[in-house]
């Protein structure tokens, strides 16, 4: 993806800034140099398969320098630290310095992992800068490279020339895409952020009661300096396309987030908060003002890969849903002294299976011994005994219907649900 240089300097005169400037060459020994190439996997041209994995993040970078009659140095560096991994684009600048290696005479040159920020804080997104005014405009609008740095441009919105940053040595891998519309995070006195390129972010922070129209959602409540740790992927997608102007994490909004809290209130809803089960509702997440862990996304899974889940309250496990609340198990235990069903004032008690079915077959026994004795009554008219024309078909029948319903009362107990 190309960089349409212009829109930071742009962006940061339009907030009144200057922007920053890779004119120093060097620092305590380090030395500022822009990328020029990085590799990214095996098929970079440069890669020796004998060398192996250890590559991956290697840079071809050049020295800078204001003077453009000076040639620059070509440097080749590895990232300096094995934990910290913040490749840079081409055209990003790092600074380079050189160590003792068992594996290199007289030392190999590695790079810190953090691309230089040219734009302040207003572009997390990509930070590159051309290595001369002939990279950036065509000869008709070339300015002077000292009013470039100072943030000159006689290049108009439509005409904004384009900046390599990927490599254009290895195409498997030119997969970033330029998102101009990625705010930075406004920082609060004391925080620690920690910003991704395409809006996500870790922030150690805590209450903040500022009084900048950049303000937070979660300092309304506690003290300044109550802890607060945010984890977010993805902001809000109608942060707007502006993306130079600061903004604040939106649980509601960023696309999902995870929130460790100490005394703050966070503006969040559930999907379902009637608690019509409770007899004493809990306090909503949003009025809550103690430590909480709020995670917030489209979807949230939980797996055991070979153990249990376990979910435990001190006072409750509130399950709800707007549709269904579904369990599927071979098995599946509730172990209480007190279960209601359908209301949490329910009293009805539900009838134990094997009990019920046994005293149905005494009924349904005795029922059946009185309609066999009346199929055989008589009558006599006329002092000669005849069969009773009313009892004794119908207790017949009754004889016949209890006959089956007995053969079929076991199978009215369930083979799955069972009480105690």
């Amino acid at each position: 993806m190309s960089h349409k240089f212009g829109f930071p300097a742009m962006t940061n005169r339009a907030l009144g800034n200057k922007p920053n400037t890779p004119s120093s060459p060097s620092k305590g020994g380090k030395i500022l140099v822009r990328i020029i190439d990085i590799i990214l996997d095996e098929n970079h041209p440069n890669f020796n398969s004998n060398a192996g994995l250890n590559q991956i993040g290697q840079i071809t970078a050049e020295t800078v320098s204001i003077n453009s009659s000076v040639r620059p140095r070509i440097y080749t560096a590895t990232p300096a630290f094995p934990d910290k991994k913040n490749l840079p684009l081409i055209n990003e600048y790092v600074y380079v310095y050189q160590i003792v290696s068992p594996n290199s005479i007289g030392g190999s040159w590695v790079y810190d992992p953090q691309p230089i920020s040219l734009y302040g804080i207003l572009s997390p997104n990509a930070n590159p800068y051309p290595s001369s005014i002939s990279d950036l405009n065509p000869s008709s609008q070339k300015l002077d490279y000292t009013q470039v740095e100072l943030g000159a441009s006689n290049i108009t919105d439509n005409q904004l020339v384009e900046l390599d940053l990927n490599s254009k040595t290895n195409p498997s891998q030119n997969t970033f895409v330029e998102k101009g519309n990625i705010h930075p995070l406004m920082p609060f006195a004391g925080d620690i952020i920690y910003e991704g390129r395409w809006g996500n972010s870790i922030r150690l922070g805590s209450t903040a009661k500022s009084k900048s129209k950049y303000v937070n959602n979660w300092s309304i409540a506690g003290e300044n300096g109550d802890p607060i740790t945010i984890l977010r992927n993805g902001q809000n997608p109608n942060s707007g396309d502006f993306g130079a102007e600061p903004i604040t994490e939106n649980i509601s909004k960023d696309l999902s987030s995870i929130y460790l809290t100490s005394t703050q209130k966070i503006p969040f809803s559930l999907a379902n908060e009637n608690f019509i089960s409770y007899t004493k509702p809990p306090i909503t997440p949003a009025s809550f003002t103690s430590p909480q862990i709020i995670l917030n996304s489209d979807r949230v899974i939980l797996n055991a890969k070979t153990d249990n889940v376990l979910i435990s309250g001190q006072k409750s496990i509130g399950l709800s849903s707007n549709e269904s609340i579904n369990l599927e198990s071979d098995k599946v235990y509730i172990g209480s002294n007190d279960i209601r069903l359908g209301d949490k004032n329910a009293t009805q008690p539900v009838l134990k299976g094997d009990d019920t079915v046994t005293l149905l077959k005494q009924v349904i026994t005795e029922l059946l011994n009185i309609s066999t004795a009346l199929k055989t009554i008589q009558i006599f008219p006329g002092g000669a005994p005849s069969p009773d024309p009313i009892i004794g078909p119908t207790a017949n029948i009754a004889a016949t219907n209890l006959n089956t319903i007995l053969q079929q009362i076991d199978k009215i107990k369930s083979n799955f649900v069972k009480t105690s």
